[in-house]
């Protein structure tokens, strides 16, 4: 037997095993429901056959009947829950065969190579990961249009079917169709062990379990129904008590057993590709943080993440000694090549990352639109910081602080009263002895708040402006995850004041830069919003302000101010 065979086998059986025992403990509980009822079978058979006295033993078989009845009637609506509880779905972008021939061919003749079945549909997550889910839940099929929907199916009916191979959206536009393939492999082999029918059943009896856990949290619910789901749940969690290490055993064994299927199929290729998978991950996540996230708190959603992120992976070779040679790559054909509307897969897969990821409507509306990257310097980094920038002035006004005395004409105030948004006042302010930085830092807090609370619109209904890529999907993708409230993912912990504070003390400088001195707003591709002097970024501004918040120190700024050649008297354009 060859190593890569038994190590396919022993996972395989491994995981069958385990599958056994999770079916065994399901069986368990079926027979300790029906346990009553058999005794009291047999309780009423032996009094009608008068082999036992028919005063206690009768009464005795009728209150066994009776309890019997009741335990089964509960376990009967137990069994109907956990039937019916929808489980979590991934919210995806899902890709027909018409919008991406050339990748499920490609996805196809992978799982002929490895003798497995084809996944049943491909659909895309905005993230560096990739797997195989089970979707034939009733809740997971699309509504039928008709009487005669496609191929005949009914809602409310379990539609027998392969997993659904989802495919994380930057590996499509960071790797090459070989990459691809060579990475897909292990993921594809695991539809194999999915055919098993134990297996099978017996993930579908985890995650019944799972899914009635679930809705027993689900808050608002009437108090009849909030006692009848918090008993299934309540069944659900010591059921799933007991299948905790029996599942967790088989997913591993399923792994294996893919893992050790997959070494047939271009296992050199798949070594080096998972280098590339490493530096996906990276620049995905400095995409999102640094320059994603701004323009989302902004009302604007980048359409085109999937290509920004082989901008960041280009910056980030060219920055990173350690990534050296991994552009030489992008000379090959990318796998986003496979998709016959990339625009639209990569806007539908972006719209759903900054719904997933900062809590965004489903629909574009006047404080919610997409923004190209040649218009983010302008629609984002110059918005950004006039907007800060008038936020700050305007706790200064609250907080009574005049204009600067000690720069430019005293006691300036402009028509309606406040004072000029001047970075003197700034600076000055912070830099006078004894000054409260921490209110300002509040003030700014919960001005922050307050402006996000209102424009914050958490709606959970409409569809994605990409409807090509999204194959004419009837339901919201984050519907068939669950009713949680957005973002589920949340990128960063929310930002204290101080850093606060500094953000909009930089705002303000880049304003008065971009204002007296000629810079420019500017996009950095791993760092987000940038200041450009002279056509260069300036990445030297955030050690200078810090001293002025923290420490109300303010030479290294007005050092830099004048080597930029920055006025801090001349007043400011606000947003």
């Amino acid at each position: 037997m060859s190593g890569t065979g038994s190590v396919e086998e022993l996972g395989a059986h491994a995981a069958r095993a385990r599958a056994m025992a999770l079916l065994r403990i399901r069986s368990r509980a079926t027979a300790l429901a029906i346990l009553p009822a058999a005794a009291a079978v047999v309780l009423l058979v032996a009094v009608a056959q008068e082999r036992i006295g028919p005063g206690v033993w009768s009464k005795v078989s009728w209150a066994v009947t009776a309890c019997a009845v009741v335990i089964l009637l509960l376990a009967a609506a137990v069994a109907v829950a956990v039937a019916r509880a929808r489980p979590a779905v991934s919210p995806t972008v899902p890709l027909t065969e018409a919008a991406a021939p050339d990748l499920y061919r490609l996805v196809r003749d992978l799982a002929d190579r490895l003798d497995v079945p084809a996944p049943s549909a491909i659909a895309l997550t905005p993230d560096c990961d990739s797997w195989l889910e089970d979707r034939t839940h009733p809740a997971a099929q699309p509504r039928a249009k008709g009487p005669g929907g496609p191929a005949g199916n009914r809602r409310g009916r379990r539609v027998p079917a392969a997993p659904v191979l989802v495919i994380g959206s930057p590996f499509l536009w960071w790797m090459r169709v070989a990459e691809l393939r060579a990475v897909l492999a292990p993921v594809v082999a695991g539809t194999g062990p999915s055919a098993h029918p134990d297996i099978a059943a017996a993930r579908r009896f985890v995650r019944g379990l799972d899914a009635a856990v679930a809705d027993a949290t689900v808050p608002g619910q009437g108090r009849v129904r909030r006692i009848r789901t918090a008993f299934v749940g309540w069944i659900a969690r010591t059921l799933l008590r007991a299948c905790r290490s029996h599942a967790a055993e088989m997913e591993r064994g399923v792994a294996a057993a893919a893992s050790g299927r997959a070494q047939e199929v271009d296992y050199g290729l798949r070594i080096v590709a998972q280098e590339q998978v490493g530096l996906a991950y990276a620049g995905w996540d400095r995409l999102l943080t640094r320059v994603a996230l701004p323009a989302w708190r902004m009302g604007r959603w980048p359409s085109r993440l999937d290509a920004g992120v082989v901008s960041a992976l280009t910056e980030l070779s060219r920055r990173d000694k350690l990534a050296e040679g991994f552009t030489s790559r992008l000379g090959e054909r990318p796998a986003c090549d496979l998709i016959e509307e990339p625009g639209a897969a990569d806007e539908a897969a972006s719209l759903l990352a900054a719904r997933l990821f900062h809590g965004g409507p489903a629909e574009t509306g006047p404080g919610w639109s997409p923004v190209d990257w040649q218009q983010y310097p302008d629609e984002v980094v110059d918005r950004k910081w006039r907007t800060e920038a008038a936020r700050l002035h305007r706790v200064l006004d609250a907080m009574g602080v005049a204009g600067s005395v000690s720069v430019g004409a005293p006691d300036a105030s402009a028509a309606d009263g406040s004072a000029v948004p001047t970075l003197a006042r700034v600076i000055d302010h912070l830099a006078t002895p004894g000054a409260d930085s921490e209110a300002l830092a509040a003030g700014i807090g919960a001005a922050v708040a307050r402006d996000e609370e209102k424009a914050a619109p958490h709606s959970r209904t409409g569809g994605s402006p990409a409807d090509g890529a999204q194959a004419g999907a009837d339901t919201d993708p984050l519907d068939l995850w669950g009713p949680g409230p957005l973002p589920f993912l949340p990128l960063q912990p929310p930002r204290t004041g101080t850093e606060l504070l500094a953000d909009h003390v930089v705002a303000m400088v880049c304003c008065a830069a971009v204002d007296t001195a000629g810079a420019a707003p500017g996009l950095d591709w791993l760092d987000g919003p940038a200041l450009l002097v002279d056509g260069g970024r300036r990445s030297d501004l955030g050690a200078p302000v810090f001293s002025l918040v923290e420490d109300g120190d303010a030479e290294p700024l007005l050092s830099w101010l004048t080597t930029v050649g920055v006025r801090t008297d001349k007043p400011v354009r606000l947003g």
